[in-house]
């Protein structure tokens, strides 16, 4: 029998993600628009056995997640816009230390106390670039409830996998609206465990993780021995050694190429009509939404008009654009920033296609009316209708 649709919100969708996930901790700071996911996981998690805090601040709330981890709980928080800045060191630190964990950046307008209530995707070179040093980057984006809630359950798969914080880029939009979803059933989705070393505790130190064979992390207090440092460390011992140049190299390198190494593996797209596209629109999150709505119009008129959505933004979809650009001659870029991945996709591009970017930063959603202007401009037809 299906299960009934429930109706839910994109904030609510993700805390019950998250338990789904086995997440049993969280710890946050209430900042509109990401509250009521701490509100949520204030009920649900005391009823499922875990732990909810409200710290004083962002900086502490990512710090109790951390610790909360390398204890060996599956933990998150939510934020958005400045506090999602004031998590940044501890960000590095969780990707230095190769710590599991979510993190929910709810995006609104900025910079700063900016458009507290509108949402934005202004923060998706923050959750690239928003850290200090040569590290790797998971960051993935929801475009509806449904999603809200199993790409949750996949963030904590993949910070589980690769040791690696793991980034949600939700938006005002996308977090505060209602939708009647049927939830995938207990076991219908694959939710990864935290698990140990596949060695003897007395040989933890002799065997290092490659890009091949990321071991799991132990948690603290078990038989193998821990060592957490945010400084440069022995990838064999966990021994800080900020005085030999190979050991810093290997580690930065490592930190970086095991997620590019697995990236096929990590990077999801969806292609909507994309097969005899002449024009293809790149676009993500909410935006998505306003241009699945033109995709199907175009569509309508006999107009050759295809979709790109990431849904991994980070790492980029390098391999997906640059199939795209081999295959159409106009990409447009709706986005609710400034050029921010637009740029990502003409480096992709090289060339090969035009590039249309389009940008708001007024905390409006970019509307299907928009888009459909745009995708005028690329074809001459004498039957357009606006339907």
């Amino acid at each position: 029998m299906t299960a009934a649709p429930v109706l839910l919100q994109g904030n609510e969708a993700v805390a019950e993600g998250a338990i789904a996930a086995g997440a049993r901790f969280f710890a946050g700071y209430p900042i509109t628009p990401s509250t009521e996911i701490a509100e949520t996981l204030a009920r649900r998690l005391p009823e499922v056995g875990g732990k909810f805090i409200q710290m004083e601040d962002e900086i502490a709330s990512i710090a109790a997640v951390c610790g909360a981890s390398l204890a060996g709980t599956k933990s998150l928080t939510a934020t958005s816009g400045p506090g999602f800045s004031l998590m940044q060191e501890m960000i590095g630190f969780a990707s230095m230390a190769q710590i599991p964990c979510v993190i929910v950046d709810v995006m609104r307008g900025g910079p700063s106390t900016g458009l507290p209530t509108e949402p934005s995707q202004g923060d998706v070179m923050q959750a690239r670039w928003g850290t200090h040093g040569e590290h790797s980057v998971i960051a993935l984006v929801p475009s509806s409830v449904l999603e809200c809630y199993t790409l949750t359950i996949e963030a904590f798969n993949l910070s589980e996998q690769y040791r690696t914080p793991v980034i949600i880029l939700s938006d005002a939009l996308v977090g505060h609206m209602r939708e009647a979803v049927v939830l995938p059933e207990p076991g219908e989705l694959r939710v990864a465990e935290r698990g140990t070393p596949d060695c003897e505790p007395e040989d933890y130190d002799t065997v290092m993780s490659d890009l091949d064979n990321i071991l799991p992390r132990p948690p603290l207090g078990s038989p193998f021995r821990v060592h957490v440092t945010g400084l440069v460390y022995n990838r064999r011992s966990g021994a800080p050694d900020t005085e030999a140049p190979e050991i810093a190299s290997d580690l930065g390198r490592y930190l970086r190429e095991k997620i590019y190494h697995h990236r096929d593996a990590i990077v999801r797209v969806e292609e909507m009509e994309m097969a005899d596209a002449e024009v293809a629109i790149f676009a993500y999150g909410s935006v998505a939404r306003s241009a699945r709505a033109v995709v199907k119009w175009a569509r309508a008129q006999g107009a050759k008009v295809g979709l790109v959505r990431p849904i991994t933004l980070w790492p980029f979809p390098t391999a997906a654009v640059e199939h795209m650009a081999a295959q159409v001659h106009t990409v447009i870029v709706p986005e609710m920033n400034i050029k921010q991945m637009s740029w990502e996709v003409q480096a992709a591009v090289g060339g090969r296609a035009k590039v249309v970017d389009y940008g708001r930063v007024d905390g409006k959603l970019i509307t299907p009316a928009e888009i459909k202007e745009l995708v005028k401009r690329e074809f001459y037809y004498h039957d357009w209708r606006d339907s």
